[in-house]
């Protein structure tokens, strides 16, 4: 088995423990774009220690990582306008989903929620889309 699969599964494995250790401790579900939203617009600033403490291990531990792994090939593009768009793209789309694919499509789908089915149905085949779009017919990434 490749190394990448391995990594992936790990991966998913720390993300759902996550989404379940946040879920128990606090009672609410763990969706990065909800965190972080807010932050922003100020609707969750009574909560704001908690939301930054957990922005705070998002940034932090990979670089804490760092020196165990090295260097990562993680085939993201050094075109910094492709990343800036790609950022703005997914945030309209967390917004206008009501949340993120670790909302919707980690926590959302593991408690059987029709609407986490849909909306990561709905980020698979924008994803999808997107890649055509982006990679096959503007040569972009």
């Amino acid at each position: 088995m490749e190394m990448d699969w391995i990594w992936g599964l790990i991966g998913g494995l720390l993300i759902g423990t996550g989404g379940a250790v946040y879920l128990l401790g606090n009672g609410r579900i763990m969706g990065a774009s909800g965190i972080i939203g807010g932050l922003v617009d100020g609707s969750g600033l009574d909560t704001k220690w908690e939301r930054l403490v957990f922005l705070a291990g998002v940034v932090l531990l990979p670089v804490l990582l760092m020196p165990y792994y090295g260097s990562v090939d993680t085939h993201v593009t050094d075109n910094y306008v492709v990343l800036i768009a790609a950022g703005l793209l997914v945030g309209i789309g967390t917004r206008l989903a009501n949340g993120c694919t670790s909302g919707h499509g980690v926590c959302g789908m593991s408690r059987l929620s029709l609407r986490g089915f849909v909306a990561t149905g709905f980020y698979i085949v924008a994803g999808g889309i997107g890649v055509i779009i982006f990679r096959h017919l503007l040569g972009v990434i």
